[in-house]
């Protein structure tokens, strides 16, 4: 039987202001890439969503970012690789406590938004990153863009690097994520995304853009917490995926 991960990024309410329904979101996938204060979440949010993650039976992994709440980590910050890597390393002993006082510990990275799709190419910060992972001292998995330079990068420093695949994001035929500056970029039809993931669990493909067939090896779906519908599609890919003969469970 062929097995997938399903994650999606939780722990990004703020306040008063609330991203996404975490709990809801629990009863479908397997990993959680939770919030680390620095591109969303608070500390009191952090903590319950590690308990929430616990007691649903969800791993838990580190959403890390730039240092960017007003942008909500979806700009690029020109920082030193010093800096990135330390606010990184910052990131995962902030959610280590949140985890261990839950009753769970971190058992993966997965860098948010701009940071993410920047060292896809960025030589400095794709390392920046791996040395932070490095620094935390567990050898964490990195979750990651197939095809990345960061992806390189951490498997020459002897990490565990899995690629995954986003079911609500449209690809270029190129296989890189339609930019959200442009039309179309994100899915909205959970049977049109289900379908999709479905092909990617079981023949290693998926439908670009312009309705190319391309190759995208990944261990991981994500399904975007703050995505509209987010819990339906995350339980239609979910059901599809069964239905197929595809069994759910973390890769961490």
């Amino acid at each position: 039987m062929p097995f997938i991960d399903l994650n999606s990024d939780v722990g990004e309410s703020f306040g008063n202001w609330t991203m996404g329904d975490d709990e809801a979101i629990f009863t479908s996938v397997s990993s959680a890439n939770v919030a680390c204060g620095f591109h969303a979440g608070d500390p009191s949010t952090i903590a319950a969503t590690c308990r929430a993650a616990v007691a649903a039976g969800v791993t838990v992994g580190a959403h890390v970012g730039y240092r960017d709440l007003a942008g909500f980590g979806r700009r690029f910050l020109d920082c030193s690789p010093t800096e990135l890597a330390d606010d990184v390393l910052y990131q995962l002993g902030a959610l280590s406590a949140m985890a261990r006082a839950a009753g769970t510990t971190i058992k993966y990275v997965k860098p948010h938004g701009a940071l993410y799709n920047t060292i896809v190419h960025h030589e400095g910060h794709a390392q920046a990153v791996v040395d932070a992972v490095k620094a935390f001292g567990t050898d964490l998995p990195l979750l990651l863009l197939p095809g990345s330079l960061a992806l390189a990068r951490a498997e020459a420093a002897g990490l565990r690097a899995v690629a995954e695949a986003f079911a609500d994001r449209n690809y270029t035929p190129e296989g890189t994520l339609v930019s959200r500056r442009e039309a179309n970029a994100v899915l909205h039809d959970p049977v049109q995304v289900a379908a999709n993931m479905v092909r990617l669990a079981t023949e290693g493909t998926i439908t670009a853009i312009d309705g190319s067939i391309i190759a995208m090896p990944a261990e991981s779906i994500c399904v975007h917490g703050d995505t509209a519908g987010a819990v339906a599609m995350a339980a239609a890919v979910r059901a599809g995926l069964e239905a197929a003969g595809v069994q759910i469970t973390s890769f961490a």
